[in-house]
């Protein structure tokens, strides 16, 4: 069983991790080909391709011009991923509070996609960046991101499954669509989260992306290996509605 989440926008390399220990990113010489693109972006340029501030814009054309991939050692430009990531997700995670144990399991069955890295492992280091799937950025001869990435990323994640093995999709569909599902090895699970309101069901976004970094945590804490006991996932008031699910939409209900 292997578990996949997006990456976030939020970033911070400010506070220290609570481990020295870090793995070297899969697909350095790819990203590589990314950057070596996104340093011939102005800020003008970034501001209207990632529709962000002019602010935003300045603070990643520097990233882009001082980026190194001399990952040798962690410093305040250099973090895990885990640790790195600042989101909604990572808010449900909260791998800073995990133990050594719980890393490793997530270090042995978690995958992160990354617009600039690919596929990252939640230890290996990275540097700031911003760079999502969707953006419409051509790389040599792929008209965007998905092209570029879509064989790479999901030629490794059949390395990591075996014959009836399962894929947990945590991640957005932005960023799952930088897999091939198709030529995927493992059956696909996509967990789902919604809240009752005013009498409705409804997918609520912000909760939704807590809700699975809540279950990656979940998964952590309590060492699964059968896919089966995910459904026993009842953190804060979530409970598996089996009327509402299917053999591979696995949906959560509070």
């Amino acid at each position: 069983m292997k578990i996949i989440i997006s990456p976030a926008k939020s970033l911070n390399f400010e506070n220290q991790a609570p481990t020295n220990v870090f793995t070297k990113p899969v697909f350095t010489k790819q990203s590589k080909e990314v950057h070596k693109v996104l340093k011939t972006l102005k800020p003008t340029d970034l501001s209207s391709l990632m529709d962000i501030s002019d602010n935003l814009a300045h603070l990643n054309w520097q990233r882009n011009k001082t980026r190194k991939y001399q990952l040798k050692e962690l410093n305040a430009q250099v973090k895990q991923a885990v640790f790195a990531f600042n989101g909604d997700v990572y808010t449900g995670l909260d791998a800073n509070s995990l133990n050594e144990s719980q890393i490793l399991y997530l270090q042995n069955k978690l995958n992160i996609l990354s617009g600039l890295y690919g596929l990252l492992k939640p230890l290996d280091a990275i540097e700031p960046y911003r760079l999502e799937m969707g953006i419409k950025l051509s790389i040599n001869e792929k008209k965007d991101l998905y092209d570029f990435w879509n064989e790479h990323v999901t030629l490794q994640l059949n390395k990591g499954v075996k014959k009836n093995d399962v894929l947990i999709n945590l991640a957005s569909n932005e960023y799952f669509g930088a897999v091939n599902k198709k030529l995927l090895k493992a059956k696909i699970i996509t967990p789902e989260f919604k809240e009752y309101k005013n009498g409705q069901l409804k997918m609520i976004s912000f909760f939704a992306k807590k809700a699975r970094g809540l279950m990656v945590r979940f998964m952590a804490e309590n060492g699964i290996e059968n896919v089966e006991d995910i459904k026993n996932f009842n953190v804060e008031g979530y409970l598996f509605d089996s009327n509402l699910s299917t053999d591979t939409k696995w949906v959560f209900t509070r």
